[in-house]
């Protein structure tokens, strides 16, 4: 009777510290998680790039730089196309792209659908002249793929003293088709903002319409558009055509600064938006310089961002038609954050969203009035809007891109030509809210 009663007395304890111990552990906080753990996770970096550099059979003169450099870039590039570990010259690069000149081929290019893809040829540059086209995706370079290569090494090779030559292969997705070009690297001056020959006299046509070619945002674009305009508004100017063709954006400030030319003072012109922040841009200027004339927006593959944002400003406030075909869709923020040693992280933080909230990332704007073009009307025109284009043509071939019409630019002027016959037989004013509904 003892044994049990001793043995009942056992069993009771052992229940009971095994309750109060479940109680205890289901109550306590759980640790942070491994995953999640700054310390634990650095060391366990620290520990592989040792290994490597002390290791690895091919790594005599392997530098802990290179090493950290390559595991940045991996971070980085899995992140999305547009964030970028810019190493000092890649970071020199970038800001010669907004502030000065540089020797290469003009071409912008950005990953899409995991390539290497050309979102514009810059006016007047080899690539231009080449014929090279927005949405070609870039292969090779000097027979060397480039599949798996990070972004800013491709832009690295395409880049070079103005003189030297540089091969590469091009594939055309509308045709399939691959084509090889070596092409002479030349500098590239950032001229923002010209006439309809590539020049700065803006002039009038017959019907007293003018016409702004914006190759790119850079620091100068909003003053030179300034200048622009007081010369066609000078000359009485009746309806503007605004090209964003080819146009792969650029800098944020410089897109509002375009758009409120044309708005009212404190017009909403964009948002961004982001893990932590919403920020919204207001029209600062002195309003509406154009008030009361018409103006039609020229887009296509090649506008991208930033003309993305004045295109999609502009037609959802009703401002203007937009004409072309469907942008590029490239509608996110990209800041650039310095490190310590020169080189830089350009992150993505926020998404552009036009007045009415309609985001532009990977769905681009759509045209009020679709007008597409061939391939071959589209090198063609790039090839006559080039300086000395067609110099390089022989003259068989000459006569044929001679042949060939900017269908665009064309139905713009149409466009505005009709506007102006309703002026003249109503006499009145045609509706301001131009846009297609």
């Amino acid at each position: 009777m003892k044994r049990r009663f001793v043995f009942g007395l056992v069993l009771v304890a052992l229940l009971l510290n095994l309750a109060v111990g479940a109680k205890i552990y289901l109550s306590a906080p759980k640790p942070a998680t491994a995953a999640d753990n700054v310390q634990v996770n650095m060391d366990l970096m620290r520990d592989a790039l040792q290994k490597i550099h002390s290791e690895y059979v091919d790594g005599k003169g392997l530098t802990y730089q290179q090493l950290v450099y390559s595991a940045l870039r991996g971070v980085v590039d899995q992140l999305d196309p547009h964030s970028e570990f810019l190493d000092a010259d890649s970071f020199q690069q970038m800001q010669d792209d907004t502030e000065g000149q540089f020797g290469g081929l003009g071409l912008v290019v950005s990953f899409k659908g995991g390539y290497v893809t050309v979102v514009s040829p810059m006016d007047g540059t080899p690539g231009f002249r080449a014929g090279i086209l927005a949405g070609d995706r870039i292969v090779k370079v000097e027979g060397r793929s480039v599949e798996k290569m990070p972004l800013d090494d491709v832009v690295k090779q395409l880049r070079g003293e103005p003189g030297s030559t540089v091969t590469i292969t091009i594939e055309r997705p509308s045709s399939g088709e691959t084509k090889s070009f070596m092409l002479t690297r030349a500098v590239i001056q950032m001229t923002m903002v010209k006439d309809i020959n590539g020049n700065k006299a803006f002039p009038l046509d017959a019907s007293k319409i003018g016409y702004i070619h914006i190759t790119q945002f850079g620091d100068n674009t909003g003053d030179e558009l300034e200048a622009a305009l007081g010369r066609l508004k000078q000359q009485g100017m009746k309806g503007l055509i605004l090209d964003l063709r080819w146009n792969p954006g650029g800098l944020l400030e410089q897109a509002v600064e375009v758009c409120q030319k044309f708005l009212p003072r404190g017009q909403l012109v964009v948002s961004t938006e982001g893990r932590h922040t919403v920020d919204k841009y207001f029209a600062k200027g002195d309003g509406d310089e154009l008030k009361g004339i018409p103006i039609v927006v020229l887009v296509n593959l090649g506008s991208a961002s930033a003309a993305e944002i004045v295109t999609g400003c502009l037609q959802d406030l009703h401002r203007a038609v937009v004409l072309g075909e469907k942008t590029f869709g490239k509608g996110s923020v990209q800041t650039i954050f310095p490190l310590e040693d020169g080189s830089a992280l350009k992150l993505t933080i926020a998404k552009y969203y036009t007045p009415s909230h309609k985001v532009i990332h990977e769905h681009g704007i759509t045209p009020d009035i679709l007008v597409p073009l061939t391939d071959t009307e589209e090198a063609a025109l790039l090839i006559k809007r080039a300086p000395g284009g067609l110099d390089a043509i022989p003259g068989k071939d000459r006569a044929v891109i001679e042949s060939l019409h900017d269908r665009q630019l064309e139905r713009a002027e149409d466009l505005l030509k009709g506007l102006q016959l309703y002026d003249q037989m109503t006499g009145r004013a045609a509706p301001e809210k131009m846009a297609a509904k």
